[in-house]
């Protein structure tokens, strides 16, 4: 005989969500795409400048 699950598995959560339950996922996101953007706006200044200064 194969060993198979019961017929039914509920299909909602026993409890409902709960709405915090993602906030410090989202604040990591978040921080993570601002440094990044800092990031890639500290390189474009940095290769402006670079370049300003070699054709001067």
């Amino acid at each position: 005989m194969p060993n198979r699950p019961p017929p039914y598995f509920p299909q909602e959560q026993l409890s409902p969500p709960d709405p915090k339950r993602y906030r410090a996922f989202k604040i990591i996101v978040a921080l993570f795409a601002v440094f990044l953007l800092a990031l890639i706006a500290g390189i474009g200044i940095g290769i402006f400048y670079l370049l300003k200064w070699l054709f001067s």
